[in-house]
């Protein structure tokens, strides 16, 4: 039984006023549909149809941290759905063994089958704990040099898809390379390593950096650090759009860079909860006046949703539809080498958001079926 979905769709040729059908299996079997000029889509009233969004960067949401294990991480995917978010990559923190081991636990079934109303949690974001402890930012401090037999323990519990650590760290960078070999995406971040070592990670296949700007060397014109690493290199790296991590005008710099920079939320348990006080790994965390901090008042993540970093795109950046639609999606499918998604086209996962004229989430659509998001409480 197929299902069908009209509007103004975004296919990767632009837009169409036309539809999508989805076949039993969830894919796409066909988009069809009159050519619709991107400047025109907002100008009527009617349903605009995105690809899902892909978010790789995802500590919680909905009171949940992915760090709790057990079914957290379920619940996390649900509130995160609701925002148009189709895949996802749960994101754990610096920790000890046994802490991340109780949180790879918890997410073993959820990789292996999805919530019926949340995202598809597409693997693990190991974001500590191979970091510099000069550099943790939020995280807590059990920064230690990379350890393949932990990290082969862990993917035994849950898959890693991508492993963000420091370059400068002792052993680290000779790692890079079978790391990489072994199927891991590597990306660089909570790093004081310099600039050279930027561009030597990424000589031995580093993909990307994590949420440019944040616990990182700056960039200063006689010492470039690992910002200006990526600015200078980079075709892959994350920022977090919720215009408290980084300034627009930094946002700008990244993107006329970064020729494939995509959005992340770094969200939290806070997400989608009102203000008070959550949990962020081992650290206790408040949220107020639209951000996370810790008690230093160093920001601990964010209550970013994905539906919010294509408003903010948009709204506040003056980009196309298109464009936003890309960064918010396309471009962090592509990098994870998840070609059947990020994109309305025939074989593609059936992946898709529904907003109406303002970009508010009207239906989300999971690998093809609804999330029924007027009843997802």
């Amino acid at each position: 039984m197929s299902t069908h979905l009209q509007g103004k769709v975004l296919t990767p040729q632009g837009f169409v006023d036309g539809r999508i059908e989805f076949g039993a299996d969830g894919r796409i079997v066909r988009v069809e549909g009159t050519p619709i000029d991107v400047r025109k889509v907002r100008d009527k009233a009617g349903a605009i149809v995105l690809p899902g969004f892909i978010d790789l960067h995802v500590h919680g949401g909905g009171g949940h941290d992915i760090m709790e294990g057990g079914d957290s991480a379920a619940r996390v995917s649900e509130l995160h759905a609701r925002h148009g978010t189709t895949a996802l990559l749960a994101t754990t923190m610096t920790a000890p063994m046994s802490d991340l081991e109780l949180a790879f636990a918890g997410l073993k079934s959820v990789c292996s089958a999805r919530s019926p109303k949340g995202a598809r949690v597409l693997g693990v974001h190991l974001e500590g704990p191979y970091i510099n402890g000069g550099k943790l930012g939020a995280q807590p401090n059990f920064a230690r040099p990379v350890q393949t037999a932990e990290l082969a323990r862990l993917n035994e519990l849950a898959p890693i898809r991508l492993i963000t650590l420091a370059p400068e760290i002792a052993g680290n960078m000779d790692l890079i390379e079978s790391l990489c070999a072994a199927g891991f995406r590597v990306q660089l971040g909570h790093t004081l390593g310099s600039y050279e070592d930027g561009v030597e990670a990424l000589k031995r296949g580093a993909g990307g950096f994590t949420h440019l700007f944040n616990a990182m060397s700056g960039l200063h014109h006689r010492e470039p650090g690992m910002v200006g690493a990526a600015l200078a290199h980079a075709k892959y790296s994350e920022i977090i759009p919720d215009l408290l991590h980084a300034h627009k005008g930094a946002i700008r710099v990244a993107l006329r860079a970064i020729p494939h920079l995509y959005c992340v939320t770094d969200s939290t348990a806070a997400a989608g909860m009102p203000d008070g006080d959550y949990r962020l790994g081992r650290h206790k965390v408040t949220k107020c006046l639209g951000g996370v901090r810790l008690a230093d008042g160093t920001l601990a993540g964010s209550t970013l949703t994905m539906d919010q970093a294509l408003r903010n795109l948009v709204n506040e950046l003056d980009m196309d539809l298109i464009d936003a639609s890309r960064r918010v999606s396309t471009h962090a499918a592509d990098y994870l080498g998840a070609s059947d998604r990020g994109r309305l086209s025939a074989g593609a996962w059936g992946d898709a958001v529904v907003l109406d004229r303002d970009l508010t989430v009207s239906d989300v659509y999971v690998e093809g079926s609804s999330i029924e998001l007027a009843h997802a409480g």
